[in-house]
């Protein structure tokens, strides 16, 4: 069974994806599956885009974020996370952050993938920047071409 998902422009550069279950949304057009967990929703859309940012609502970082990957020429999909949605993140990657040890696992808001990888925070993607990493990955993942 499907459900629709609702979805938010709040400007030309951010999409604001809700998770919350069919009862406590409004209908759209984009439509998934009303099985899939907001882990698994997450696992997916990290799948499906290169380059993801997942951030709180009105967060400046997530925005200098996109505007560091738009001047290199990437232009990231951001999702604009609610806490409840956010805490989601954390059990969503715990295999990838904790090995599969099942520790404690903390994901920073905003969060950008590259390549399915989790990058980190806004101060892991300006180091990946300054040691001149950033654009060797981005090239390897296919979200840019030189």
């Amino acid at each position: 069974m499907m459900q629709e998902l609702s979805l938010e422009c709040f400007s030309n550069d951010v999409v604001r994806l809700d998770l919350t279950p069919p009862s406590q949304t409004s209908p759209t057009s984009l439509s998934i599956d009303e099985e899939e967990s907001s882990e698994a929703k997450i696992r997916r859309l990290i799948s499906e885009h290169p380059v993801i940012i997942f951030s709180r609502s009105s967060c400046c970082m997530s925005h200098v974020m996109k505007r560091l990957l738009t001047t290199i020429g990437v232009v990231p999909t951001v999702i604009e996370l609610d806490d409840h949605e956010l805490s989601s993140l954390p059990m969503a990657l715990e295999d990838e952050y904790s090995g599969g040890g099942g520790g404690s696992v903390v994901v920073p808001s905003p969060a950008v993938f590259i390549g399915r990888e989790c990058v980190g925070g806004f101060e892991s993607l300006v180091a990946l920047h300054l040691s001149g990493h950033l654009v060797p990955k981005l090239v390897q993942v296919g979200a840019l071409w030189v």
